[in-house]
């Protein structure tokens, strides 16, 4: 890591080779921000939170969302692709969920917590 000499002094300058160290995994960062692309539509934040709390097959998400089928699948794809929802197959149907993964959970917790709202029991 180069030695940094910022401008100003505010007393940090302990934190600053931690700070830079974090600020040069430009992947990780790349990682949140592909994230929030596939939830920057609020019919996918829509469909991310409901399958949070069901496991649905478009047809269902499309009736509750008053959707067309293909509108909701065009939602769902990159959600799917992201890993923030599975899929799982049963005959010619495929039901969805929200993913079992930390990301998933976060960003559940963090939809909640910016509606204030309380998951249904």
């Amino acid at each position: 890591m180069p030695n940094t000499n910022l401008p100003h002094h505010h007393g940090e300058e302990h934190r600053l080779p931690d700070i830079l160290a974090q600020l040069s995994h430009v992947d990780e960062f790349q990682t949140v921000a592909d994230i929030f692309k596939q939830i920057e539509d609020t019919t996918r934040i829509r469909i991310f939170w409901l399958l949070c709390h069901c496991e649905e097959c478009v047809i269902n998400i499309s009736a509750m969302l008053e959707m067309s089928s293909p509108a909701v699948s065009h939602h769902v794809r990159p959600l799917k692709y992201s890993g923030m929802i599975v899929g799982r197959r049963e005959g010619k149907e495929v039901y969805y969920k929200a993913a079992d993964t930390p990301q998933s959970r976060l960003l559940h917790q963090m939809i909640e917590q910016v509606m204030e709202i309380a998951c249904p029991r």
